[in-house]
């Protein structure tokens, strides 16, 4: 027995002594290949063996092992490379004088075993194993948009995750917020496929089923791809989805925007919520206050009662029922209280005051409201606050206290809940001018638009002197302004324009004077005598302004200078002998020709036109536009 084991070792020695002699590649025992490590692209250096003299390197054959079979590629001879053909005819290059072997744009197709082997049948021959790697690109992910429900017995697709062109085939690993996902029965089941492309690239396909639960429906998953390159590990990570996750609604509840106190005149909306995906079909219902029953009301598509603007009548008690189309089952809401702050019915009493002057009005302002009210009064033209209160005094009245005065109705604790009642006080009184006099520049021939403006009470009626197209504008209950386009004649230029304002307590009259301008194009100045703004009425009489006063006091005493120089002047002409005063007739004063005409002395009255009745008598005499009141002297003849 020991004999013939020795007989069967000697046996296998010497076959395989045979082999190394016959010098076949691949036959004899080699130690394990050399790991070269590149990426799909590069170039891959191939080296034979470093430790060997260039001599040695001067005969060698260089083979490509697919499928456990050699195929000679390459060959060196005298140290001159020549490539055999076929696939890597064109790709094979010398490098480091003659000991490495380039092998340029590396594919996935070249991950194989090459080995060299010197001319000498007993040089041993060098195996280099060749690995090619590739990154995937970045993960794409498709979420299943149709959803899944909860009441699935199986698990469901939740997402896809697809890898493309990557090598060797990277592996997929399934995140549910942050977490990963492992293949439990009946829970989670990951299927994963690859295909490989012409490239010899691989693209990776994982598809992840899993049950959920009503608590997943903002889960986010994401896959992450785990690949190597020869500087080490890497991973690529997805976007995060959410997949629709339905489940059957528990309860429903309202809810009402803006948060808070409401008002009237808001936009409201009352809406209907459920913790169901998808939401049940809502209806809104209001308490109706005489029968005590609840009333649906009308809502959008979305459940939602719109109440714009809000009113007092809509405060109330509100419900919500949510009905399940699928499983028909129905749900209602606690019932919310609704409550809109108002303030309405505000007046003022009296509504159409009126008073004479010097006399006291008293106004009194009411409002309703659910809450507690201030007020406080305004003036209508200025926005002055006059009283904080729902009483307004007003005492010792005169003609500028008529016109617009404002309630306001506030509640303080509902900020911009307010209303107002605007009423106007009427002072029994004739017309008051808006203007006594004016002065415009005119052309002949053009329309001339002129305008008058009164008020009073009662409200007044207002004329004009000429005939032309009038026209009226309310300014407010007690005020009118008056329109009238005329045509511009040599008539009118000599007459002037009068408009006559009056009411059964008396009359006024505004005195438009017209001047002929060649030199200006058109209407485009109007001027105001000096005494425009006084208002005389044939029942009431106005002071002189204090400086109108002291201008005709310096005009009278200049008039008296001028007078006192001529009668020197006279004086000294009579004693020469020079100025005969006989009966004989008048003999006109020796002066130079160029000054013959210039003296004219004109004395004016010292008082105003307002005193005088210059425009308009005690008696309402009216004298005409260019009778001034004043007296002229004139010395030229």
């Amino acid at each position: 027995m020991v004999l013939s084991r020795l007989i069967c070792a000697f046996l296998l020695a010497a076959c395989c002594c045979c082999r190394r002699a016959a010098g076949v590649p691949g036959e004899v025992e080699q130690p394990e290949p050399e790991l070269v490590e590149v990426e799909v692209g590069s170039t891959a250096l191939l080296k034979c063996g470093a430790s060997h003299s260039p001599g040695n390197f001067s005969h060698i054959d260089w083979f490509s092992v697919h499928k456990e079979k050699p195929t000679l590629i390459f060959r060196v001879r005298q140290g001159q490379g020549q490539s055999e053909p076929g696939e890597y005819q064109h790709r094979l290059s010398l490098e480091d004088k003659g000991t490495t072997l380039a092998l340029t744009h590396v594919t996935p197709h070249d991950e194989r075993i090459f080995l060299c082997q010197g001319k000498h049948p007993r040089s041993q021959e060098r195996r280099i194993q060749l690995r090619v790697y590739k990154a995937p690109e970045e993960p794409s992910i498709q979420v299943n948009a149709l959803g899944i429900s909860v009441n699935s017995r199986e698990p469901e697709e939740v997402a896809t995750c697809v890898g493309r062109n990557g090598y060797p085939i990277p592996q997929v690993i399934w995140y549910k917020n942050g977490q990963p996902l492992k293949e439990e029965k009946n829970r989670v089941h990951i299927q994963s496929s690859q295909i490989v492309e012409s490239s010899g690239l691989y693209t990776l396909r994982s598809v992840l089923k899993a049950q959920l639960l009503k608590e997943d429906k903002d889960a986010e998953f994401y896959c992450e791809l785990n690949y190597r390159l020869p500087s080490g590990n890497h991973m690529k990570e997805s976007r995060e989805v959410t997949v629709p996750v339905f489940y059957p609604a528990e309860k429903v509840w309202l809810e009402v925007e803006p948060v808070g106190m409401l008002k009237e005149g808001d936009r409201v909306e009352i809406r209907c919520l459920a913790d169901g995906n998808p939401p049940p079909h809502f209806s809104i219902s209001k308490q109706n206050l005489s029968t005590r029953e609840m009333e649906e009301e009308a809502t959008n598509d979305n459940g939602i009662l719109v109440l714009e603007p809000a009113q007092k009548e809509h405060s109330g008690l509100y419900e919500c029922q949510g009905l399940d189309l699928e499983t028909t089952a129905s749900l209602q809401s606690d019932q919310q209280e609704l409550l809109v702050n108002y303030v309405s019915d505000v007046s003022v009493s009296p509504a159409a005051p009126e008073s004479q002057e010097g006399s006291s009005l008293t106004l009194t302002c009411e409002a309703e409201s659910n809450q507690a009210l201030e007020f406080q009064w305004l003036r209508e033209k200025t926005g002055k606050v006059l009283e904080k209160g729902p009483v307004l005094q007003l005492h010792n009245l005169k003609r500028e206290a008529g016109g617009g005065y404002r309630c306001v109705a506030s509640v303080p604790s509902v900020p911009g809940l307010n209303r107002t009642q605007l009423v106007n006080v009427a002072i029994f009184g004739p017309p008051w001018m808006a203007l006594k006099q004016r002065k415009m520049w005119v052309q002949k021939n053009t329309v001339l638009n002129l305008s008058c403006e009164a008020s009073g009470h009662p409200r007044p009626t207002i004329s004009w002197n000429v005939k032309g197209m009038a026209s009226e504008q309310d300014q407010d209950p007690q005020s009118v302004l008056s329109f009238l386009n005329v045509l511009v004649t040599p008539q009118l230029l000599e007459t002037g324009a009068e408009c006559v304002a009056s009411n059964s307590l008396g009359k006024n009259t505004t005195i438009i004077f017209l001047e002929l301008d060649s030199s200006r194009t058109g209407l485009n100045m109007s001027t105001v005598s000096p005494h425009t703004k006084a208002n005389s009425t044939s029942t009431e009489k106005k002071l002189p302004e204090p400086e109108s006063k002291g201008v005709v006091i310096v005009a009278v005493t200049v008039c008296v200078l001028v007078l006192a120089v001529l009668g020197a002047l006279l004086y000294f002409f009579y004693k020469k002998g020079k100025l005969p005063c006989g009966r004989s007739g008048k003999q006109e004063i020796t002066l130079p020709p160029s000054r013959k005409s210039e003296f004219v002395v004109e004395v004016k009255s010292d008082k105003l036109p307002e005193e005088t009745g210059l425009l308009q008598g005690s008696n309402g005499d009216k004298r005409a536009p260019g009778d001034q009141g004043e007296k002229y002297i004139d010395l030229r003849h």
